[in-house]
């Protein structure tokens, strides 16, 4: 008996490992595909949407607190990969660990579920997950650089700005993106494919006009996000924030389109207030209209479920017979 525990400790043990190292590879990977876009704002170079964090947050709702030494191993990975390891890299690693883990608690606290379908639960990511809890690293990080002489005290609250929009960016659009991923169930039931079919070539060609144009087109990526939140909910919503959100951030990047002959902290303020409301837009919107959709159907279910009872005893009454007077009560006295 003995035996049996010790070895299934063992492949508990094993598959926790197995989780961590699989959690610092998906952050090191987000990490890696962060750093192809990246702003630079007084000195320091940043992303204008940190996948990572959305990556952390993602995997901590599915996997449990257990797997935050993961995070703190792909946030090392991803710091030696771009810079010579030194001891202030530690204060990095324990901030942008930290923050996940923050959220997750948070979250948690408040009673957030993955299937997003209270109005509550979008609030909670928009506000505790990510613009709450990513303080804590870009607080941490910035003031890092500033100990560390790589930026100017005078510099700190603009990459303070650019280090906290860009995690929470990650947070606000690639953790939704993940948790649905994590709850497709296959095979897919696609009862409105041909308006998801209009709805994605919508998507493919008023994105790139917006993007590029140079006479801020953007707003018209908006009526897309409501149609999709209207129509498909979260798994709408989000596929077209992320798509839109990750041209806009390639153009801005490349200073071309709407972001022509702006300066570093133009492109940056407009990138993220683009991105930061179109996030909000596309949880928000698609939790408040699944969660009357789900109000909707439960009083229907209970309509029907009363709708039901009534018939039934409306059937036993007529099925019951008429009472007749017994023998002891003696023959019914006909009325005068």
């Amino acid at each position: 008996m003995a035996a049996v525990e010790a070895t299934q400790d063992q492949r508990r043990a094993l598959a926790l490992v197995a989780q961590m190292l699989a959690v610092a590879g998906a952050y090191y990977l987000a990490g890696r595909l962060g750093l192809l876009e990246e702003l630079t704002v007084e000195g320091a170079v940043f992303s204008p949407i940190w996948p990572p964090t959305g990556v952390a947050v993602a995997a901590l709702l599915f996997l449990g607190l257990r797997v935050w030494p993961g995070i703190s191993l792909g946030v090392l990975l991803v710091i030696a990969s771009i810079a010579p390891l030194s001891p202030a890299v530690i204060g990095t690693v324990v901030g942008n660990t930290a923050a996940p883990v923050c959220a997750y608690l948070m979250l948690r606290r408040v009673g957030f579920r993955l299937a997003m379908n209270r109005l509550r639960d979008g609030l909670a990511l928009v506000f505790l997950g990510a613009l709450g809890a990513m303080l804590i690293s870009s607080t941490m990080g910035a003031g890092l650089l500033v100990l560390t002489d790589k930026i100017t005290p005078g510099s700190f609250w603009a990459v303070w700005l650019g280090w906290w929009v860009g995690d929470a960016m990650g947070v606000l659009i690639v953790t939704p993106a993940l948790i649905l991923l994590g709850r497709v169930r296959l095979p897919l039931r696609l009862s409105r494919w041909p308006e998801a079919l209009a709805l994605l070539l919508a998507v493919c060609c008023l994105v790139p006009i917006a993007a590029y144009s140079t006479l801020s087109l953007m707003f018209l990526i908006y009526p897309l996000l409501i149609w999709a939140a209207l129509r498909f909910q979260l798994a709408g919503s989000v596929l077209c924030a992320l798509a839109a959100s990750v041209l806009i951030t390639v153009v801005a990047t490349d200073g071309t389109g709407a972001f022509q002959d702006l300066s570093h902290v133009q492109v940056m303020i407009k990138l993220q207030a683009f991105n930061g409301s179109m996030a909000l837009t596309a949880l928000l919107l698609s939790a408040l209209i699944t969660e009357q959709q789900n109000t909707r159907r439960s009083v229907q279910r209970a309509c029907q479920e009363l709708a039901e009872v009534l018939e039934h005893l409306t059937a036993t009454d007529a099925a019951s017979p008429e009472r007749t007077p017994t023998q002891d009560e003696g023959p019914a006295r006909p009325d005068r």
